[in-house]
């Protein structure tokens, strides 16, 4: 029996249209490129990389401006959350809770999205990125295996600056950074690349992971290096709050040529 087209809820269609004013003041949301007319019906797997709390907020707004309604897959404290975890089930978000025996019903949950050609919206990082320079970490799997699990096409979205919106700490201490961002409005961009070629990708299911995973990141560099240009090497606004870590640092194949 075929499975019918995910529809967005009417709640999740309302709050595309407020991000957009509730971004406004913050920053200058700048989109760029376009979710290619073929793949726009899905399904789609949409990989972001991941550099501040307002994040989700900002790829709402963006997503709205490029007219689609991607189901996010979210950690699950938001779901817990009083208030904002019966939106998120409300609107057919993915609960995604890491390091339990409950882990992979998101990858179940988020294959069932797919097949119902939805789009979904995932971090592939699984963290916001502690990359001393900011580039994308070393990505998790789980991004690869949708993909090779669901046969849907991967399209990598970088975005740039929220980290002068919100710090990494936050909601702790973000009296002043909230203030500093309404006065300023910096500008926040948003990049839809060009799909990911998978289909060099071979092996056992490990071995596709890893390479696809690899191949993923490469994608999400190749879209973040023309919406940081000027600032390839380090970022003009330097997030205090963020502990860099080395641990997750991976080689990037973008040239460093701005």
């Amino acid at each position: 029996m075929e499975t019918s087209p995910w529809r967005a809820p009417l709640l999740w269609r309302l709050l595309l249209v407020l991000s957009r004013v509730v971004v406004f003041p913050l920053c200058r949301l700048r989109v760029s490129g376009t979710v290619p007319a073929e793949l726009a019906g899905g399904p789609l797997i949409l990989a972001a990389n991941h550099v501040s709390p307002v994040d989700p907020l900002v790829m709402i707004a963006a997503s709205h401006r490029a007219g689609i309604a991607p189901r996010i897959m979210a950690t699950g404290g938001v779901f817990d959350a009083p208030v904002l975890g019966w939106v998120m089930r409300r609107c057919g978000h993915i609960r995604v809770d890491r390091h339990t025996v409950h882990a992979s019903d998101a990858l179940r949950t988020a294959g069932e999205a797919l097949a119902q050609n939805a789009m979904v919206l995932v971090y592939p990082e699984g963290r916001i990125g502690l990359d001393p320079w900011m580039w994308p970490e070393r990505g998790k799997t789980g991004v690869a295996r949708m993909a090779d699990l669901s046969g849907a096409p991967v399209l990598p979205v970088a975005q740039w600056g929220a980290h002068a919106v919100l710090p990494y700490e936050a909601p702790k201490r973000m009296v002043r950074p909230l203030l500093r961002a309404l006065l300023r409005r910096p500008v926040v961009k948003v990049g839809f690349g060009t799909p990911v070629d998978l289909s060099g990708v071979h092996g056992s299911p490990g071995a596709r992971a890893v390479q696809a995973t690899r191949l993923i990141m490469d994608g999400i560099d190749e879209a973040l290096a023309p919406l940081r240009a000027g600032e390839m090497r380090m970022p003009r606004f330097v997030d205090r709050s963020r502990p860099p870590d080395t641990s997750r640092v991976r080689p990037r194949r973008a040239p460093d040529a701005h």
